[in-house]
C-alpha cells in the first residue's frame, strides 16, 4: 500500500479536525477582515494551491461578494511591480502544504516591500512555517500535511478551508451544515465507490478529461493534476459545456472522462455526455442526485447520499480522479510516491 493511498484514505478524519479548527477561529477571522477594511481578495499558490485559488477566488466573489482573483505565485513573483497597482486595498490569501514554497513567499516579501499596506493571511499544513511566520493572521492545518510527493489529502483540506472562509464572510450557515454532512458520509462514501472506480477505470487510457463548473473547475483541474503527477498521464480540466469549443477532438476510446454534473441545464450536459460516449470514452458521473444523471451514457454513477450544496460537492467528487490515477499507476508499475522529476515542494 502505497502512502499517497493511505493519505488520500485518510482525508476525511482530517477534514473533521480542519471543521472543528476554522468554526473555532470564525469570529477571529471575520473580525480581522472587517478591520482591514479591504476592497478586493486575491488567492495566491503553485502548482496544486493555485488549483485550490482558482476555486478560492470563485466562492469569493460568488459567496462573500468580494471582487477575488487568483494568481500563479511564480509569475506574481516575477512581475510583482507590474502588478502592484491592481492589488491596491486587497487581502492576500496564501494556501499552502508547506509553508516553504519559495515563489510564494518571496512573492508576498516583494509585494510587501512596495511601500503599501497588503495584509496576508496564510494557510499552512504546518506549524511555524516561513509563510505563517510573515502573516498578519494564520491558520495552520499540520494533521493535514502530506508526507507523499503529490498531495491528496492537503488539497481536500485546503479546499473546504478556503470554502469555509467564504462561508463565513456570508454567514452562509447551510454550506457550513452541508459540510459537517459531507464529512459525516465520507468514510462510507469512499467504501462505497472505490472499487467500481478501480473496476471502470481498469484500461488503458491515455489521457484523462475532467468536467466540472464554478468552484468545482478549479477542483477539476487539481484532479487533472493528481492523475498528470500519479499516473505521469495527460489530463485537462474544462467547464462543463466548454470542451465542446476545441477540446472535443482528443476525445475518443482511450480518454476516461470524469463529469461533476450540475442541478441546472440538466438536458444540455446530458448531450454534451452523449456526443462524448459516441466518441467511445469511457465516463464517470457524479452528482447529489440519481435524477440529473444521464445514466444510459455513463459508465458508472455516483451520487452521495444526500444533495449538498454545489461546492461541497467538490469533496467526494475529488477522491473519483485521486483513486483513478492511483489505479492507473499500479497498473503501469509506476510508484505514486516517487514521481518523476518531482519534489514536494520547491525551493529555488
Amino acid at each position: 500500500m502505497s502512502l499517497t493511498y493511505r493519505e488520500v484514505k485518510d482525508q476525511y478524519k482530517a477534514l473533521q479536525m480542519t471543521y472543528d479548527y476554522m468554526l473555532a477561529k470564525r469570529d477571529e477571522f471575520t473580525a480581522f477582515v472587517r478591520a482591514q477594511k479591504v476592497t478586493s481578495v486575491t488567492f495566491i499558490g503553485c502548482g496544486s494551491s493555485y488549483c485550490l485559488s482558482e476555486a478560492a477566488a470563485f466562492s469569493f466573489r460568488l459567496r462573500a461578494g468580494l471582487p477575488a482573483i487568483s494568481l500563479a505565485a511564480g509569475d506574481l513573483m516575477l512581475h510583482a511591480d507590474r502588478y502592484r497597482s491592481m492589488l491596491s486595498g486587497t487581502l492576500a490569501i496564501a494556501p499552502s502544504r508547506s509553508g516553504s514554497t519559495s515563489e510564494v513567499v518571496e512573492s508576498l516579501r516583494l509585494l510587501r516591500s512596495g511601500g503599501q499596506h497588503i495584509p496576508v493571511l496564510t494557510i499552512s499544513c504546518v506549524a511555524d512555517s516561513p509563510l505563517s511566520a510573515s502573516a498578519d493572521f494564520s491558520l495552520e492545518l499540520p494533521w493535514a500535511f502530506d508526507h507523499s510527493v503529490c498531495q491528496t489529502r492537503t488539497v481536500t483540506n485546503l479546499y473546504a478551508a478556503n470554502l469555509l472562509l467564504a462561508a463565513f464572510l456570508a454567514g452562509d450557515e447551510d454550506l457550513i451544515a452541508d459540510m459537517q454532512e459531507a464529512i459525516n458520509q465520507g468514510e462510507a462514501y469512499m467504501a462505497r465507490v472505490e472499487d467500481s472506480i478501480r473496476r471502470t477505470s481498469d484500461y488503458n487510457w491515455t489521457n484523462a478529461v475532467l468536467l466540472g463548473d464554478g468552484e468545482l473547475h478549479g477542483l477539476a483541474a487539481e484532479g487533472a493534476l493528481a492523475i498528470t503527477e500519479i499516473a505521469r498521464t495527460q489530463a485537462h480540466a474544462y467547464h462543463f459545456l466548454d470542451v465542446r469549443h476545441g477540446p472535443m477532438v482528443t476525445v475518443g476510446s482511450n480518454t476516461l472522462v470524469i463529469a461533476a454534473f450540475s442541478d441546472s441545464g440538466i438536458q444540455h450536459q446530458h448531450n454534451l455526455v452523449r456526443d462524448i460516449k459516441e466518441r467511445g470514452a469511457t465516463v464517470i458521473g457524479f452528482a447529489d442526485r440519481a435524477g440529473v444523471l444521464p445514466h444510459e451514457f455513463l459508465d458508472l454513477a455516483f451520487t452521495t447520499e444526500q444533495p449538498l450544496d454545489t461546492a461541497v460537492r467538490g469533496i467526494p467528487f475529488i477522491f473519483i480522479p485521486q483513486i483513478a490515477a492511483l489505479a492507473s499507476a499500479e497498473r503501469q508499475g509506476i510508484n505514486p510516491d516517487q514521481p518523476d522529476g518531482l519534489v514536494a515542494w520547491v525551493k529555488l
